[in-house]
């Protein structure tokens, strides 16, 4: 088996890579830069380019699929057909598409949603074995320079969501285990998985797992964090997906079935935390 992932230098494919080298597979990773983790093959192109993504596809066997932060329609579908189209060419057992996010349930006005539901439709429609991947928010983003994290002046832990908001965090390292069981396992073929953390904490039970304090940060002070990073326009549609989870309590329901389902125990949370010695207390 040779296993492909698409993303391997951000942090999502990143993990997904790590993961698969760690379980002894053969993976090569495709992204613009070349640089993958260790014992990755490295594979330099763009989602663009349909040559480089079919000679990335060649005697590949199993893709993990994580799309760029790009929400332009017209450049997402044209990075989905490359996909397809490659994958059809090399006769996937298995393709991972990881959305990235969850989705809300009925069409929106929000880019970061509907590009990935239009890249999942397209991905299933083609007769390709599909397993989709909707995870919650990562652990990981805690610490991530424009979140004002657990270790913030006066303990206090700030993220765009609100404290009665419960989510089923989940770790990068779990998204990792969870996309290598999706790839390998006989039985997901079609499978549209809700993926999440084994807890499920609101942002007053997350602080507190920390020894902080909770704050709701506005969104619109993280989206002008954010985009000193990636620009205006990707920050703009990141903090939009915030909002929309604001108002959407459904968004981030945990579905603890799954994990049972993929024969997986995930990191608890303050396992998770005590990991990271970014306990306050």
């Amino acid at each position: 088996m040779t296993f492909l992932v698409i993303g391997a230098a951000g942090a999502q494919g990143g993990a997904v890579a790590r993961r698969l080298v760690a379980e002894g597979h053969t993976v090569r990773g495709l992204t613009r830069s070349g640089r993958v983790p260790h014992g990755v093959e490295p594979v330099a192109g763009d989602l663009g380019d349909a040559e480089a993504v079919k000679a990335a596809f060649a005697g590949v066997t199993h893709a993990s699929v994580t799309l760029p932060l790009v929400y332009e329609p017209d450049t997402v579908a044209a990075y989905v057909r490359h996909v397809r189209d490659s994958a059809l060419a090399a006769g996937v057992r298995r393709l991972v598409f990881n959305t990235a996010n969850r989705l809300p349930e009925d069409t929106t006005q929000v880019a970061a949603f509907e590009t990935r539901r239009w890249a999942m439709r397209t991905l299933q429609s083609a007769g390709l074995p599909v397993v989709v991947l909707c995870p919650p928010v990562y652990l990981d983003n805690l610490a991530a320079p424009w979140v004002a994290g657990p270790l913030a002046a006066e303990g206090v832990l700030r993220y765009p969501l609100p404290a009665d908001l419960p989510v089923p965090w989940l770790s990068l390292d779990d998204l990792g285990a969870i996309t290598h069981a999706a790839l390998v396992r006989d039985d997901l073929e079609g499978a549209v998985l809700k993926i999440g953390g084994p807890d499920v904490v609101t942002g007053d039970e997350l602080a507190d797992a920390f020894g902080a304090q909770y704050a709701a940060q506005d969104p619109a002070d993280f989206e002008s964090g954010l985009a000193m990073a990636l620009g205006a326009s990707k920050a703009a549609e990141v903090a939009a997906t915030y909002r929309w989870a604001a108002a959407d309590h459904d968004l981030f329901a945990p579905v603890p079935a799954v994990a049972d389902l993929l024969g997986l125990r995930l990191t608890p949370l303050r396992t998770w935390i005590t990991a990271q010695r970014w306990a306050t207390r």
